[in-house]
């Protein structure tokens, strides 16, 4: 390469890596989505299972959560974060050939975990279940990305990191701590390990990284998101930058102790079920802090609400933060977890935070990304985003109602007993009075799959669109204003 054109390359944005990380993500979304419909139909109708093993609940369940969370949203964190770190520092992604290799390699433990999971190949836990050669992978994968992305910030143009870059920060960074604790274990080949734990202390160590890899991966680095995308779409300033740096440093001290919370009335002593409680509830704090932050940016441009759907996406995404983030610190406190734990309340929970949170801001902020990686003005149908809006969030609405309904009168149920103390109902009739919940949550679902393909339809003829017209930008680097420099 001459010195001629290799100048000429570092003097713009390096987006190929953010466009194919931003197409996968609506990839996966799909995929992820439908097997989520496939178990919620598994559920309702258990012949579903087909008697066929590696089709089975228990082998697609995991199949799902790691589709929906670690390939859905770990490719939509990828472009998001490295649109953003170019942005915000002025300056060219650092090391691109490890650039490329993050995505390549991401792809692959997608695929990897596609073809093991179905097979049962398992370490049996939850959030973490990919076995030892693919958890080695992520490792390659992750060192990577943090590189890049580190890199990045240390050679930008600018002295001031902005708050997205924090939070992005953040999660990478303890994401890779939670991943090489969690993950230590003993190969015995190359398919089967021992945990490193055993017992209290391997279920303790799970939920330190359970607990925050939904602190972390799916929330942390889905505020960097936040904290870019909802002041670009809305053109106003954040609403106020100091509660945005309280914000970060309360929500990521706090969050790292929350996770004795998923192990009230276990082996795990009494103090530590104690610690992830009040932790848990000190967390309302920094969550509601990030929230208030986010809506609050629309002061003076409320109006923009009516006209613009990618907005709409973005902002209702945060008051399902909000509304989870008070829900979890709620379910935190023991009296409440003895009623909601183990009951599908606890995953209209998960839902809440997944369905309205992550993937209503990831799918705002892709409507916003994919225009300008394709060199076009606006996503080639805007009534499209507006009737995926719609659609999304009545399905979402409708999940969470049903599980929350569920949730309790299983609970209830349960806890239920006659005058002589025995338990008033079996535990089958508890299934079957579940049954038209699980029928309304299937609904719920089909709907936000629905909304999904729409979207997926929008983002190809978005793509092809620019593709057609040779327009496919190379965005230049702006020359830094001294005053910034």
């Amino acid at each position: 390469m001459s010195v001629n054109s290799k100048t000429a390359l570092e003097a713009v944005y390096n987006d190929k890596v953010v466009r194919q990380f931003s197409i996968m993500a609506v990839v996966w979304g799909v995929v992820g989505m439908l097997v989520g419909v496939i178990i919620a139909a598994q559920l309702t109708w258990p012949e579903l299972n087909l008697g066929i093993s590696w089709l089975s609940y228990g082998r697609l369940r995991p199949l799902h959560t790691n589709a929906v969370i670690f390939a859905f949203g770990g490719c939509a964190l990828f472009a998001t974060s490295y649109y953003v770190v170019q942005r915000t520092n002025q300056v060219r992604l650092f090391a691109a050939p490890l650039a490329a290799f993050t995505f390549w390699g991401w792809q692959l433990v997608i695929v990897l975990a596609a073809i093991t999971l179905p097979l049962g190949l398992t370490q049996g836990k939850e959030y973490a279940e990919l076995i030892w050669p693919i958890d080695v992978l992520i490792t390659l994968v992750w060192v990577s990305y943090a590189i890049v992305f580190f890199g990045t910030v240390g050679t930008r143009k600018v002295r001031h990191i902005y708050v997205a870059n924090w939070f992005f920060g953040a999660f990478i960074l303890a994401v890779a701590v939670l991943h090489l604790v969690n993950s230590a274990a003993l190969p015995v080949d190359w398919l089967h390990s021992y945990s490193a734990y055993a017992g209290v202390q391997d279920a303790m160590v799970q939920w330190w990284y359970g607990h925050n890899a939904v602190g972390f991966f799916l929330t942390a680095g889905f505020l960097g998101m936040m904290y870019y995308f909802i002041p670009k779409q809305a053109e106003r300033p954040v609403y106020s930058y100091r509660l945005s740096i309280v914000h970060f440093w309360a929500l990521i001290f706090t969050y790292m102790w929350a996770g004795p919370h998923h192990l009230h009335y276990t082996a795990l002593p009494d103090w530590a079920q104690s610690i992830g409680m009040i932790f848990s509830l000190i967390l309302l704090a920094p969550s509601w802090g990030g929230m208030i932050n986010g809506i609050m940016t629309l002061s003076g441009a409320w109006h923009k609400l009516r006209d613009d759907p990618i907005l709409r996406f973005l902002i209702v995404s945060l008051s399902f933060y909000g509304m989870s983030t008070f829900e979890g610190p709620m379910m935190s406190i023991k009296t409440v977890n003895a009623l909601s734990h183990y009951t599908d309340w606890t995953v209209g929970h998960v839902h809440s935070g997944a369905l309205g949170w992550v993937g209503l801001v990831s799918m705002g902020s892709l409507y916003y990304l994919v225009p300008r990686l394709f060199g076009q003005k606006k996503m080639y149908s805007v009534p499209a985003i507006e009737l995926h809006f719609w659609v999304a969030t009545i399905g979402i609405v409708l999940y969470i109602a049903a599980m929350w309904i569920a949730g309790v009168m299983q609970g209830l149920m349960w806890r239920s007993v006659n005058a002589d103390g025995s338990l008033t109902y079996t535990f089958v009739e508890s299934v079957k009075a579940t049954f038209p919940f699980y029928v309304i949550r299937l609904l719920g679902g089909v709907l936000y799959l629905g909304g999904m393909i729409v979207m997926a339809w929008n983002v190809y003829m978005t793509a092809r669109q620019g593709l057609k017209a040779g327009a496919v930008p190379e965005v230049r680097i702006p020359a830094v204003n001294a005053a910034h420099a």
